[in-house]
């Protein structure tokens, strides 16, 4: 089953493209936030395309390796067409073997190049997990400094619509705890090619999550000189009664909550935490300060998942300043349900926040 290619989430229209003449010359950047300049509107799925494009066409380093991610175009079109474009050693297709060509994207990123691994789906990440563990995370201190790994681990993942336990997981919980890796979840089309961007230039392995149900999701995207802080949450909503972290998909869950709750009179604080490992402490702790209260709210499993690490870190740093225990609002630990109502029952629905906020707030 699992070497079936998944049926994209639309059909994207072809491009003709101009072959390069060559490639502009990495220099050292910093990845900060630019100034916005030019924006247009378009998919996730296609912001993603679009800054693998301009990053492929900037470095001729970067490269992407993956099951169907050359002719195919990847399991939701993240790379669709470039093949045509860099041709198949730079869009390269792989056996259904994740632990070797995993592998594989380590050494490529020891030797000189800056690989993107693609995950079909990132639950079958798991059969890579030595290499991403003892390898991608360690190599640059087992080495004392000698090597570095500058490779980022992307696909999607996430709870979707009847996908079955095997194809819902949620890996940052397992990933977390790795030493070297750096964890990046987004959430919008702009933040996406952003992040992507930063991702594909920094020296650190970046396992990058991507949700399979916001590849549809439609915004504005910055132009190719805008590249977003990898370590940065983001403010989505500035309020004062009680601060809601969420990240991916669960950032428009909040949202929706959101929406009934300032009918009812009540304004919460939303921050997307964007990075899972390192948390933007800075932002955490002064919204914290703010509210004085605090909920978190992921689809990750409740136990040892990104709330719990959270959840223990403002416990720690911030205890004197919450007026209110933390709460956090996770998925049940129970494998996902394939039928529709056991699904939806498994993960947190807008209601649970819309009442959660009701009883913190009071």
């Amino acid at each position: 089953m699992k070497a079936m290619r998944a049926v994209p989430l639309s059909t994207p229209v072809a491009r003709r493209w101009t072959p390069s003449t060559s490639a502009k010359t990495l220099s050292s950047v910093r990845p900060v936030v630019s100034a916005r300049a030019e924006s247009s509107e378009m998919m996730m799925w296609e912001s993603l395309r679009q800054g693998l494009d301009e990053e492929m066409e900037r470095d001729p380093r970067v490269m992407m390796m993956g099951e169907d991610v050359g002719h195919y175009g990847g399991s939701y079109k993240v790379s669709y067409d470039l093949y045509k474009k860099y041709g198949e050693m730079r869009l390269l297709d792989t056996p259904i073997c994740e632990n070797g060509f995993m592998g594989m994207g380590v050494g490529a990123a020891m030797t000189g190049l800056r690989p993107i691994v693609e995950g079909m789906n990132m639950g079958f990440l798991l059969l890579a997990f030595n290499q991403i563990s003892n390898n991608c995370g360690m190599l640059h201190y087992t080495s004392g400094g000698q090597y570095s790994v500058p490779m980022v681990i992307r696909g999607p993942g996430g709870v979707g619509r009847q996908l079955g336990a095997e194809h819902s997981q949620r890996l940052e919980s397992y990933f977390q705890s790795i030493p070297g890796v750096q964890l990046v979840a987004v959430s919008t089309p702009r933040n996406a090619k952003a992040l992507l961007k930063a991702a594909i230039r920094s020296d650190n392995p970046i396992i990058f999550f991507e949700h399979v149900l916001l590849y549809n999701i439609k915004g504005e995207v910055g132009d190719k000189d805008e590249v977003q802080c990898l370590e940065r949450a983001e403010v989505v909503r500035e309020g004062t009664d009680v601060s809601i972290f969420c990240y991916s998909r669960m950032r428009y869950v909040v949202m929706q909550a959101v929406a009934q709750l300032e009918k009812e009179g009540y304004n919460p604080e939303v921050i997307d935490l964007i990075s899972l490992k390192p948390f933007d402490m800075e932002t955490i702790s002064k919204s914290v300060k703010k509210t004085r209260k605090c909920i978190i709210v992921e689809e990750c499993m409740k136990t040892g998942g990104i709330g719990a690490s959270l959840s223990a870190v403002i416990n720690e740093s911030l205890f004197d300043d919450l007026d209110h225990q933390v709460v956090r609002l996770s998925s049940q630990d129970v494998p996902t349900s394939y039928a529709f109502e056991l699904e939806s029952a498994t993960i947190v629905q807008p209601s649970a926040v819309e009442e959660t906020v009701r009883s913190v707030v009071g």
